[in-house]
């Protein structure tokens, strides 16, 4: 059997619902987790029993170069004014050859913080816009 390398970090798509967005340049945060919920019984005073309790999901940050696209800001304005619209999206890892390899599926997911990017006028980097958004369940597909 050959030998399987791991794929790169760099090569990734972030696809959101109605959302067309160019390009990412860190996509950050996606996971799950099981709280642990301890329980004592009365009889046993030195340990506790761990219990599943609660999944959680952490916020999934993006950032991006900013460029003329408002949508992604406009999703946060909304969620801003009220109108909170639900979406849901994936995370995409590509091979050398652009082939989707391996997919993380988002659900449930509204933008709960925007942070525009930091000015300097000594430097010459990118202006990079950064979303934080909040989902409700992630799964590896």
């Amino acid at each position: 059997m050959p030998r399987q390398d791991p794929y790169k970090n760099y090569r990734f798509l972030v696809e959101i619902d109605g959302l067309v967005q160019a390009g990412f340049s860190e996509c950050s945060g996606f996971g799950s987790e099981v709280q642990v919920i301890e329980y004592r019984e009365g009889g046993d005073p030195t340990s506790a029993r761990k219990l599943p309790g609660m999944a959680k999901y952490p916020d999934i940050t993006l950032k991006w170069g900013v460029t003329d696209s408002r949508e992604l800001y406009d999703w946060h304005l909304a969620a801003l004014n009220g109108e909170l619209q639900r979406k849901n999206g994936s995370v995409v890892i590509l091979d050398d050859k652009g082939q989707e390899k391996v997919r993380w599926n988002f659900f449930g997911a509204w933008p709960s913080k925007y942070t525009a990017p930091s000015f300097n006028a000594k430097g010459n980097d990118i202006a990079i816009d950064t979303l934080t958004v909040s989902c409700e369940r992630m799964q590896r597909a």
